[in-house]
């Protein structure tokens, strides 16, 4: 008769079997780095996709022919980077890889649906308002001369990563919820025969307020990165302004630094 415990690493088997670790233990890298690397590199290819079981510190220790500490170091150094979580009663789970975005003029929801990302978009505000005045400047328009004001929660598998809100002139083109919830609105635009030249970013970083991290599904006071932008079509009008929030534990920017000559 089969045990619990050979159920359950059945059931996770299939996870680790796809697996092909190569552990070098006559090099000065520690074990636990080596392994928690390798395990990274699975998420964030989508070896190990989420919700997939790894099963516990016992079952990785043996198949592995590593150390239970070695394991528990490992495995508690994707945990703290939000990529796996410990289940009482089940084991090790995946429960989303990181964002990497590149540093460059396009929009989250493409990016997010190239890398495989399963994006989906929540409307949480969509209304035409008056300017505010730092929105009037970057959009060059009277302060209370009417924009339109959207808010979206973005998630990827179903994880909240990004709270976004842009400003629009209001008589730049219609948007309709419904298509801001299934598609991008640098694609929208696109559609709308607007052609995005350049932009100007900046990014920073603070702590969530309370109603921000409640929409993200993070703690309190915990660190986002920040993003304000705006963009500018190919006869220099801008466009669009966005000021933007991502969770710092599931999201990252990619750039690429040159040595100028």
């Amino acid at each position: 008769m089969a045990k619990p415990g050979d159920r359950s690493r059945a059931a996770t088997a299939p996870a680790l079997d796809c697996l092909d670790f190569a552990l070098d233990r006559a090099s000065p890298v520690p074990l636990y780095y080596q392994l928690s690397r390798q395990l990274e590199a699975a998420i964030e290819h989508g070896v190990l996709a989420p919700g997939n079981l790894l099963g516990n510190e016992i079952d990785l220790s043996i198949r592995l022919g590593l150390s239970r500490p070695t394991v528990r170091q490992a495995i508690q150094t994707l945990v703290d980077k939000g990529l796996l979580v410990r289940r009482r009663g089940v084991g090790t789970q995946v429960v989303h890889s990181q964002v990497k975005r590149p540093l460059e003029l396009s929009s989250l929801y493409d990016d997010l649906e190239a890398a495989g990302q399963g994006p989906s978009t929540r409307v949480v505000r969509h209304e035409t308002v008056p300017a505010p005045a730092d929105v009037a400047a970057a959009l060059s328009l009277p302060e209370g001369g009417p924009v339109t004001v959207l808010e979206r929660l973005r998630l990827t598998h179903g994880q909240p990563v990004a709270l976004l809100r842009n400003h629009l002139p209001a008589d730049l083109l219609d948007l309709d919820s419904d298509r801001l919830e299934s598609t991008g609105l640098y694609r929208m635009l696109r559609t709308a025969g607007i052609t995005l030249h350049s932009a100007r970013q900046t990014i920073g970083a603070r702590s969530a307020t309370a109603e921000e991290a409640a929409r993200l599904d993070e703690q309190p006071g915990a660190a986002v990165l920040t993003m304000q932008r705006t963009a500018y079509d190919d006869t220099g009008r801008p466009v669009e302004h966005g000021s933007h929030i991502y969770r710092a534990s599931r999201y990252a920017f990619d750039f690429q630094l040159l040595v100028r000559p």
